[in-house]
């Protein structure tokens, strides 16, 4: 006690001959001067504690707001339920407000297919970004087309997302694509969850399918949930983590409501629950020392452990349900926002060109310098739509940003968010988020600064051709105009190249055959006699060939 009442005394003598440096000598009464002096010092302490007090606000805010966010993508093989599975999303979370399905009959049609084409066909051809609120969190969404014709879109979707949700159908499994879309996952170091779904449909065996995401795949994964029936008897799920059941009533299945566990599927559940436990302690450290000391694991403890594993990418938590039969979404956004990563907890790298392209690890956050990517251009109804993923700093309305690729300054004249092919206009956006942009002159892979750095984030993986086509203009005079029109498509497809014969003029343009490259083989033994003649004047001449 003693000894803290001299503490006390030091630090209260310590910091004595400071107060009196500020305190007006009682003798003398202080020159106007320096009484101006000293209360402009004051001002100037009183306003740097506001600014700082400021910042730190400002700071906790932006921290909040990046804690409260995810950019995640939705793919799949063909037709295994992804944009029935965002529709869905949408609905629950009140970005739309009735549900339309993908080969809809009301003509309408899914909201993220917005194209014509699309909703005439009932496939996805074009990534389609929106954003939606789930229990405080704002979560960005890009759904991807399932079909290898137009794979560059998931490629281009996943160079700039956070986190994924693989989706496989129950009972065509790990297919052709599902391999090729968990590649481009895994290309970009991109933790994800997996959702097997339409359980509801004849064969449906989830087992079956987690095991194949084991084998094919190589995931190391565990189901987080137990279905509650099959097939027509698919009734709800039961949660591994919380050992609840859930139940989804209502006529879209947007009442979720929790029950016990039925008693003849305790066994089951508790089995799963072991070996979900056991997975994540293969890779996780500290549930792996509670487990071998047999000590009870709780939700939390749980919960934690699988969110360290799927945002190191060592684990790959497993969900089910059936989108169409609207069973199964809720859980699935619940664990968007238990374990898939906000844009701070994903390394992003971007390389220096000030320094021979060293790699420079960016902060992700608003308070850098402006670091963004054009991830997706699209002609839209007001000129060229620029789709851009900010990766540090803050972008508004008005500001003047470099095209790092082209060393071109541009004025941003608007910014909105995108729903599908609806626009929603906002004066700022900051690290993290998703936007776009109108009337910025540029193409799909060029990097944005505010000046102040020389960054260029490292380029999308972009496959080679496999068509090509023999293009001429009709007339010399259009050349110019034809040569503007394939340098717009260069720019807003990474996929379309183009050669130029110095001798061709270019917009009318006959259009070749395209062109396969193939070789014949003999087959089969065959016997052959032939005599060529070839007659001219004169005597002629002939050939005979036999064998």
């Amino acid at each position: 006690m003693a000894m803290a009442r001299r503490s006390a005394s030091h630090l209260l003598s310590s910091f004595r001959p400071f107060s009196l440096l500020l305190q007006p000598h009682i003798a003398d009464a202080p020159s106007p001067a320096a009484a101006a002096a000293a209360a402009s010092a004051r001002r100037a302490m009183s306003s740097a504690s506001v600014m700082r007090a400021r910042d730190e606000k400002d700071a906790a805010r932006w921290r909040e707001s990046m804690d409260r966010m995810r950019n995640i993508g939705i793919s799949a093989h063909i037709d295994s339920g992804k944009t029935t599975l965002t529709e869905r999303v949408l609905y629950y979370t009140g970005r739309i407000h009735e549900i339309h399905e993908v080969r809809g009959r009301d003509g309408v049609g899914a909201k993220m297919d917005s194209m014509d084409l699309e909703r005439e066909k009932g496939i996805t051809i074009q990534s389609a970004a929106t954003y939606c609120t789930w229990k405080g969190y704002q979560v960005n969404i890009i759904d991807t087309p399932g079909h290898v014709d137009f794979t560059i879109e998931v490629e281009r979707a996943l160079r700039v997302l956070d986190g994924a949700i693989l989706v496989l159908c129950s009972v065509g499994g790990v297919q052709s694509q599902s391999i090729t879309v968990d590649r481009q996952m895994r290309r970009y170091e991109i933790p994800r969850v997996a959702f097997i779904n339409k359980l509801d449909r004849m064969g449906a065996d989830p087992w079956k399918v987690l095991n194949q995401a084991r084998s094919k795949l190589r995931h190391h994964n565990a189901a987080v949930q137990v279905p509650i029936g099959l097939e027509e008897e698919f009734d709800g799920l039961v949660d591994l983590v919380e050992l609840k059941a859930f139940k989804f009533e209502g006529s879209s299945g947007q009442n979720v409501t929790t029950a016990d566990i039925p008693s003849n599927m305790q066994d089951l559940v508790m089995e799963k629950r072991r070996e979900l436990i056991e997975v994540v302690s293969e890779v996780d450290d500290q549930l792996a020392e509670a487990f071998l000391n047999d000590e009870p694991i709780d939700a939390n403890q749980l919960k934690a452990a699988i969110r360290r594993a799927t945002v190191a990418r060592k684990f790959i938590p497993v969900y089910m349900g059936s989108a169409f039969k609207n069973k199964g979404v809720q859980p699935l956004l619940d664990g968007v926002l238990d374990y898939l990563p906000c844009p701070m907890e994903v390394e992003n790298y971007a390389l220096d060109q000030n320094k021979s392209e060293e790699k420079v690890l960016l902060a992700g956050t608003p308070a850098e310098p402006l670091v963004a990517l054009a991830f997706k251009l699209e002609e839209g109804r007001f000129g060229q739509l620029t789709y851009l993923r900010i990766y540090d700093g803050v972008i508004r309305k008005g500001d003047f940003i470099h095209n790092v690729n082209t060393g071109k300054k541009i004025k941003v004249p608007r910014l909105v968010r995108m729903h599908s092919n609806e626009m929603e206009d906002i004066q700022e956006a900051h690290a993290g988020q998703i936007v776009a942009v109108f009337g910025v002159d540029c193409a799909s892979g060029d990097t944005f600064t505010d000046g102040t750095v020389k960054y260029t984030m490292t380029s999308m993986n972009v496959p080679e051709p496999v068509m090509s086509l023999a293009v001429s203009p009709i007339s010399k005079d259009s050349g110019g105009q034809f040569s503007k029109a394939l340098n717009r498509f260069q720019k807003e497809d990474p996929t379309f190249r183009v050669g130029l014969d110095p001798e061709s003029g270019q917009v009318d343009a006959k259009v070749g055959k395209p062109r396969v490259n193939f070789r014949e083989t003999i087959t089969h033994r065959a016997e052959f006699d032939y005599l060529h003649k070839k007659q001219s004047g004169g005597q002629g001449q002939y050939g005979r060939v036999c064998g």
